[in-house]
Parts: C-alpha cells; sequence; structure tokens
C-alpha cells in the first residue's frame, strides 16, 4: 500500500489508479471492514486524525479531483465521508524528508514504466497532496526503509 503525499498531478497513470485503490482499502480498513492491513504504516498519519475516515475521504477527493482533470472516471460514490463531519477535516502535515523520500522512489518506479513521465517528473516541482502541509523534518517514522 503506498499513499502518496505528492500531488496526485505527478503521479503517472498507474500510479495514480493504484492509489485509489489502495485509499479505498484505506478507508475500509479505518472503517473496520476488513480483516487485512489492519497494521499498516500507511495507515499511521490518518489515525492520528480527529475524525480518520474523513481525512481518508477527503485524502480521496484529491485524488478523484485529478482523476477528473485528466477525464478518467474514478467513482466518488465510493468516498464515504461520515456525516459528523460537518466540516472539512483537520489538515494533516508532511515533513520534507517524506516528500524527498518519496519523489525519489516515484522517479525510480515511473523510470522503468513509463519513461516519458519520468522526463516530465524531472522538470517538476514536488509538491503535495492539497490535504498537506509541508513541515521541516526527516522521513516520517511509519515509512518503513530497508536501512532501518
Amino acid at each position: 500500500m503506498r499513499l502518496w503525499s505528492l500531488h496526485p498531478s505527478l503521479l503517472d497513470r498507474r500510479g495514480l489508479v493504484a492509489c485509489w485503490r489502495e485509499s479505498l482499502l484505506a478507508q475500509k480498513v479505518l472503517q473496520g471492514r476488513t480483516k487485512g492491513y489492519r497494521n499498516h504504516p500507511q495507515l499511521t498519519r490518518f489515525r492520528r486524525m480527529v475524525d480518520p475516515v474523513a481525512s481518508v475521504g477527503a485524502y480521496l477527493a484529491g485524488l478523484a479531483d485529478e482523476a477528473d482533470a485528466r477525464e478518467f472516471t474514478f467513482n466518488r460514490g465510493l468516498v464515504v465521508v461520515p456525516p459528523s463531519t460537518a466540516v472539512p477535516p483537520a489538515r494533516m502535515t508532511v515533513t520534507t524528508g517524506q516528500l524527498d523520500h518519496e519523489w525519489a522512489h516515484l522517479l525510480a518506479k515511473t523510470a522503468g514504466r513509463d519513461p516519458a513521465w519520468h522526463d516530465r517528473l524531472a522538470a517538476a516541482d514536488r509538491v503535495p497532496h492539497p490535504l498537506f502541509d509541508v513541515v521541516p523534518g526527516p522521513v516520517e517514522e511509519w515509512e518503513v526503509l530497508g536501512d532501518r
């Protein structure tokens, strides 16, 4: 599961579709509707929020907005926004180190599967998902790194 902190516009087609599917799975996990993935580290930052399901719903909305911009069809009806959410969920933070880590990871993934997209990324700015505010710091402690 990879819930990118990077802006959805930076994800190639396969990355955007995979992120949508994995975020829908995250939504089910946070609702307690699955047996697997309950302890997945990518969910840590959503669980820290006052309303984790609303937060992942806002995350999914950002992905759906990008899908709309590309004329893809993502079913927004699958996004759960609890009735108790009268106001948008609180913004989330992501560290500069996490963005750098994900940027390198995305570049490595696209180099093999979509060289044209990879070349486009080389000239792009590292912009976060619309839900996130960037703060200084290292790679997030929940990120799984091979050398930790």
